[in-house]
C-alpha cells in the first residue's frame, strides 16, 4: 500500500480480480484532472481532509488512555482495548469495503465511510461504560475503512498519471496531520475537561474535516460499476497467501506495527507516573515525535537504493531496537530520544515492506496491498493489548519487551530471506558453472 505514509493508508487499485472498467483514455483524449485544472485543486484538498477525517478518528482515544484509565479505574490493557478495537474493526472491513467501492463507486463509499465513522463518534461521548466504548470503536474502525481502501483507486481513475504522485502525496500528509492531530486534540482536551470532551473535541474536528471533503470531491467521471468476481478474488488473494516472500513482508508490517501499538499505547502512561509525573497535557503532546516519520519515510528511499530492501529492514530494526534499550534508561531524556528513535525505525522498516509488496505482487496488486494492510492493523491491535498488559504488569521494562520481542522476529525474518537469497545465487552460480 501502501505508500510510505505515516497513517499506512491502503490502496486499492482496480486490478483482474475485480473486473475492472474499460482501459483509461488514449493521451489525446484523457479528461482526468491535471494541475492547475480547478477540479484538481478539489480532488485534491477533498482527500486531503478524508486522510484528516480518517486518522483523527482511528487514533482519537490512543492520546488520552492515562485519563481513561484514571476516570474509569481502568488498567492500561484495558484501556487501550478502546484503540486498538478501531483498528481491529479496520483490518476486517478492508477487503468488503474495496469490493463495494468495485460496485457502488468510489465517491458514494468514501462519504458513505466518512459520515457514518463520524456519527458513531458523535456517539462515543455517551458511551456508558468500556463494553459499549469498545464496541462504538470497532464498528467505527469498520466504517472507516471505506476511505483507505478506496481514496487511492479514486486518485487512480481521476486525475492524469503526471500528477499523480503529488496528489498521492497530498493524501499521505492528511493521513500524517490526522494521525498527529486526532492524538493531540483528544489529549490536550481531556487534559483539561475529562476524556468525554476529548471525544467530542476529535468528532468535531472530523466532522468538519467530513464536511469539507463532501463539499469539495468533485464527481467521479471515470468510473464504471463492475461486479465482484468472488471466484478470481478468492484466487487471488489464496495466491498472495502462498507466496512466501509476500507473507515474509505481511510478516514484517505487523511486527513494526505491533512496536509502534505497544510503545505508543504505554507512553503517555509512563510520562505521567514516577519518576517523570509530568502534566497530562505535556504527555499528550509527545506524539508532535510523530513527525519524526515523515522525514524517516522520505529517506527509506534512499537507505534502500544503497543499502538494498533487506539493507534498509536490518537498519530500521537496528534503530528501533536501539531506541527501545534507551528508553529504558530512568531519565526523560533518555525516553524521549529512545522514543526518537523507535518512531524512525518504524517508519522506515514499514515504508520498506510496504513499497516492497506491490512490486512483489505480479498481479492482484490491490489485494496484495489490502493484505498488507490487514496483517499491519491486526500487529497494531495485538501490540497494543500486549504492549498495555505487560506495562501494568511490570512497567515500562515489559512494554519494551514487547518491542523488542517483534524485533527479534523481524530480523529473524529478514535473516531467513537474506540465506535465502544468498542460497539461491549460490545455486544459480554452481549451475552456469557446470552449464
Amino acid at each position: 500500500m501502501p505508500p510510505a505514509s505515516t497513517g499506512a493508508s491502503a490502496v486499492a487499485l482496480p486490478d483482474a480480480a475485480h473486473q475492472p472498467s474499460p482501459s483509461q483514455p488514449s493521451a489525446s483524449t484523457d479528461l482526468r484532472h491535471r494541475p492547475g485544472d480547478r477540479a484538481f485543486r478539489r480532488s485534491n484538498l477533498a482527500l486531503f481532509a478524508a486522510g484528516i477525517a480518517t486518522f483523527v478518528l482511528l487514533y482519537s482515544t490512543q492520546g488520552l488512555l492515562p485519563i481513561l484509565s484514571a476516570d474509569l479505574g481502568l488498567t492500561p490493557g484495558q484501556a487501550s482495548w478502546t484503540a486498538s478495537a478501531a483498528t481491529l474493526g479496520l483490518a476486517l472491513a478492508l477487503l468488503p469495503a474495496s469490493a463495494l467501492s468495485d460496485r457502488y463507486g468510489r465517491t458514494a463509499v468514501m462519504t458513505a465511510s466518512v459520515v457514518t465513522a463520524s456519527g458513531i463518534a458523535l456517539a462515543l461521548p455517551f458511551a456508558p461504560d468500556l463494553r459499549t466504548l469498545i464496541v462504538l470503536r470497532l464498528l467505527q474502525g469498520a466504517a472507516l475503512a471505506g476511505l483507505p481502501a478506496t481514496a487511492m483507486a479514486y486518485l487512480a481513475e481521476e486525475v492524469h498519471p503526471s500528477a499523480l504522485a503529488s496528489a498521492m502525496g497530498l493524501y499521505v500528509a492528511g493521513n500524517s496531520i490526522g494521525g498527529m492531530g486526532g492524538r493531540l486534540v483528544s489529549g490536550w482536551t481531556a487534559a483539561a475537561w475529562g476524556w468525554r470532551w476529548g471525544l467530542a473535541a476529535s468528532a468535531a474536528l472530523a466532522l468538519l474535516a467530513a464536511l469539507a471533503f463532501r463539499l469539495l470531491i468533485p464527481a467521479a467521471r471515470h468510473f464504471r460499476p463492475a461486479p465482484v468476481n468472488a471466484a478470481a478474488l478468492a484466487r487471488t488473494v489464496g495466491g498472495h497467501l502462498r507466496n512466501p516472500l509476500l507473507l515474509r513482508l505481511y510478516a514484517l508490517g505487523a511486527l513494526f506495527m505491533a512496536v509502534f501499538g505497544a510503545v505508543y499505547n504505554t507512553v503517555g502512561y509512563r510520562l505521567v507516573s514516577a519518576p517523570f509525573h509530568l502534566p497530562e497535557s505535556v504527555a499528550a503532546s509527545i506524539f508532535v515525535v510523530y513527525l519524526v516519520g515523515t522525514a524517516s519515510s522520505a529517506g527509506a528511499g534512499r537507505i534502500a537504493a544503497r543499502l538494498g530492501r533487506r539493507g534498509a529492514l536490518y537498519v530500521a530494526i537496528g534503530v528501533c531496537a536501539a531506541g527501545l534499550l534507551l528508553s529504558l534508561a530512568g531519565s526523560l531524556l533518555c525516553a524521549l530520544l529512545g522514543l526518537v528513535l523507535i518512531t524512525a525505525g518504524f517508519f522506515v522498516g514499514h515504508a520498506t515492506a510496504s513499497s516492497s509488496v506491490g512490486r512483489t505482487a505480479t498481479e492482484g496488486r490491490a489485494q496484495a496491498s489490502a493484505l498488507y494492510l490487514i496483517a499491519y492493523y491486526l500487529g497494531n491491535s495485538l501490540g497494543g493489548i500486549l504492549g498495555a498488559d505487560a506495562y501494568h504488569s511490570v512497567g515500562w521494562d515489559g512494554a519494551a519487551a514487547v518491542g523488542l520481542t517483534a524485533m527479534t522476529l523481524a530480523a529473524a525474518v529478514t535473516l531467513y530471506a537474506t540465506r535465502r537469497a544468498i542460497t539461491t545465487r549460490r545455486t544459480a552460480a554452481a549451475g552456469t558453472l557446470r552449464a
